[in-house]
């Protein structure tokens, strides 16, 4: 008793360590045993399966565990991923996570050594493959001696990768599949639909300039030429096309 009385604090803290660890222990135990993942969801992809997400997603030791995959993947970014910017986690019971996948926007492709390299808004080459996806445009004309994985494209303007995107993200938001850009030394561009090749300038205006093609392109269905939309605006309305009977070149 007189030991108690003299150690008291002491064997009251020992006390509350034992019984937090033994909580502790308890809950982690209740975690594991209770929140086991057998239902996953997935939304956002398009380059990966939903079986290629879950393969890259729950890889880990615990990652069969809800609670620890939705705080392993919360607010973290992919570095290690192609295509894949960002992942969320997210809990909608014991058993079921939703996983969220935000992807890269990706600007266009080349191609090199016989192989599609794609690339980024900043000109950075995501992924080396022998597949081309589709809604993603060839890019033709930038001038550039290699290519790396993971590495930004060598040109002179690194601007017009910014440049590349914006024209995607416009076709792409009025239905337009162009087969391929193409920039000449001065950086003008031409889009290509078939064989109709449309001479857009230097890009100026070319929010109206997509516009007019949602208009203008399915009246020249079946047709070949050059549809000018240089000197194109909402004000001088400055439209031609001229009509070829041979193959369109980009030479």
């Amino acid at each position: 008793m007189r030991f108690i009385r003299l150690h008291r604090s002491l064997i009251i803290i020992i006390a509350t360590v034992v019984l937090l660890v033994g909580a502790a222990g308890y809950a982690l135990y209740y975690i594991l045993e209770n929140y086991t993942i057998t239902h996953i969801y997935v939304d956002g992809n398009e380059h990966y399966t939903n079986e290629e997400i879950i393969d890259m997603v729950a890889s880990s030791r615990f990652s069969n565990n809800s609670i620890y995959l939705a705080l392993q993947y919360r607010n973290r970014s992919i570095t290690d991923i192609p295509f894949v910017e960002r992942i969320d986690v997210d809990i909608v019971s014991k058993d079921t996570v939703r996983i969220h996948v935000y992807e890269k926007m990706i600007a266009g492709y080349i191609k090199y050594l016989g192989r599609y390299m794609y690339f980024d808004r900043n000109g950075i080459v995501m992924e080396s493959s022998t597949q081309a996806y589709q809604d993603v445009p060839m890019v033709m004309g930038l001038d550039f001696d290699h290519v790396v994985l993971y590495e930004k494209l060598p040109v002179e303007r690194e601007d017009v990768f910014a440049e590349i995107l914006d024209i995607t993200q416009l076709l792409n938001k009025y239905s337009l599949k162009a087969d391929r850009i193409f920039f000449d030394r001065n950086y003008h561009i031409y889009l290509y639909f078939g064989d109709v090749e449309v001479s857009i300038g230097d890009g100026s205006g070319i929010d109206e300039k997509i516009i007019q093609l949602t208009y203008i392109l399915p009246d020249l269905v079946g047709k070949k030429g050059v549809l000018k939309l240089d000197d194109y605006t909402s004000a001088t309305n400055n439209i031609t096309f001229e009509e070829r009977s041979s193959d369109i070149s980009t030479e």
